[in-house]
């Protein structure tokens, strides 16, 4: 039995013998992080702390001594991740409320940097689909309800999106959709126990008969892109653009762990979750520059370039989403490079027709120290997408920026183009490389942001 290291946080700086600014040091039977401004704050300095351990094969951890909160705890965990080998840490705490978070915490993050470091072989759309409505039906089994469209059924139901993006592949796209509705037992989830919808009317705006409790009107609507592999189809990326695109699925995977975290939380709100799965490959059936698709809402785009593909699967779940007429909509997509760009990887971008839209995204991150920041999208921007054959091209214009005019194009199939939505543009969510703070492939950066949004909106 591996025996665990003891680490202890400290806010002195360590023994000049460690160097200066020595962020760890060592005695017979611990280790020691040391949380000084000159490490770059508490938790920075606890990540990359344990970053380190991790590096030099420490296997077992207990967190040690008086200093540890749970955010540094968090912090720790973060850090400590490493996708090959399976490490212990011991909370350094009993049971409680803070546990109970932290392991709340950590499920929810598991699953989603797990399954978006997984292989495109095995996470094909469908599985992803599966996998999802899995974990969510398990962790509240009477509340949760889905249904997954694929192949044929696609067409037949008008998500042309991701039927024309899937149709490359022989594992073809599907739609997950999920309910999580807490009120599914008949309870009444208005708080003056009033019920406007006793005479059995629907608050649907698609006039469909959602399972459970009818009187529980759709709160939020959740959409992830779930491109499982993402060759860039026929406008085909470079091997090296094309390495870690097993990762394009991560909206899907980060708007599932969200609404994880929030149901472990105690999330008392009806919840829809769209995840719009596909892989863009290149093939006889694949779709091509030029092609049109037309939309269920009656919106026409053409392909100008097959990969800008993401756009095009989420479409469909924004407009199922529309069709709900929830309160709120929240997209979430590994969309643009242009993103990346402007803001690195340590921040999410969000974007919105809405001031309030994307404040309330940002203060969730602020709420729980995860970064993010606001790029910007105006009305002109969808002035930017124009098409000689259809509505809109799936692409922008030379020289417009392509992180606005991707949520332009979005905002096309949202009810009043953009009431009540907000996109999220994950560039902070997976990394090709590692670096002092995250392990390679997925953090989990948006997890905690997501499960915010629905507690608190």
């Amino acid at each position: 039995m591996t025996t665990a290291m003891q680490v202890r946080l400290e806010t002195t700086a360590a023994a000049e013998h460690w160097g200066k600014n020595a962020l760890l040091s060592f005695n017979d039977s611990e280790a020691r992080i040391h949380a000084t401004e000159a490490a770059g704050g508490t938790l920075v300095a606890v990540q990359r702390g344990a970053r380190r351990l991790d590096g030099m094969g420490v296997t077992a951890v207990a967190l040690t001594g008086d200093n540890w909160d749970l955010e540094s705890r968090w912090a720790f965990w973060a850090g400590y991740y490493n996708p090959n080998r399976q490490s212990t840490l011991d909370w350094g705490i009993g049971d409680g409320e803070e546990r109970k978070e932290l392991e709340a915490r950590k499920a929810a993050s598991l699953w989603v940097r797990e399954i978006t470091n997984g292989t495109p072989e095995n996470v094909f759309p469908r599985a992803l689909a599966e996998s999802a409505a899995d974990m969510l039906q398990k962790l509240a089994p009477d509340a949760v309800s889905y249904r997954i469209v694929s192949g044929d059924e696609l067409l037949e139901e008008g998500f042309m999106g991701i039927h024309s993006v899937g149709r490359g592949s022989v594992r073809g796209g599907a739609m997950l959709q999920l309910d999580y509705n807490p009120f599914a037992d008949g309870s009444n989830p208005f708080a003056d126990g009033s019920n406007p919808f006793a005479d059995g009317s629907n608050p649907s705006a698609d006039g469909s008969n959602p399972a459970g409790n009818d009187a529980a009107a759709v709160d939020i609507c959740l959409v992830g892109k779930g491109i499982t592999f993402d060759s860039g189809g026929y406008s085909i990326k470079p091997s090296a653009g094309m390495a870690h695109m097993k990762s394009d699925m991560g909206g899907a995977a980060m708007v599932t762990g969200g609404l994880a975290l929030a149901i472990a939380r105690g999330l008392k709100k009806r919840v829809k979750l769209y995840l719009c799965c596909a892989e863009n490959l290149i093939s006889g059936h694949a779709f091509k520059l030029g092609d049109i698709i037309r939309y269920k809402n009656g919106v026409t785009a053409e392909i100008l370039n097959t990969d800008a593909e993401g756009r095009l699967v989420l479409a469909d779940g924004l407009i199922a989403a529309s069709e709900q007429n929830p309160r709120y909509i929240l997209d979430a997509a590994t969309l643009t490079g242009a993103a990346k760009m402007a803001v690195g990887r340590d921040y999410n971008s969000v974007l919105s027709l809405e001031d309030e839209m994307a404040e309330k995204v940002l203060s969730a991150a602020r709420s729980e120290n995860e970064k993010a920041w606001r790029l910007p999208l105006e009305k002109f921007h969808l002035e930017q997408i124009p098409s000689g054959f259809a509505d809109i091209a799936n692409v922008g214009v030379d020289g417009s920026p392509g992180a606005s005019t991707a949520a332009a194009f979005l905002a096309k199939f949202v009810r009043d183009e953009g009431r009540g939505w907000v996109h999220m543009d994950l560039s902070g969510s997976y990394l090709p490389a590692p670096n002092d703070q995250w392990a390679q492939g997925a953090k989990g950066h948006g997890v905690r942001t997501i499960a915010r949004f629905l507690l608190d909106n």
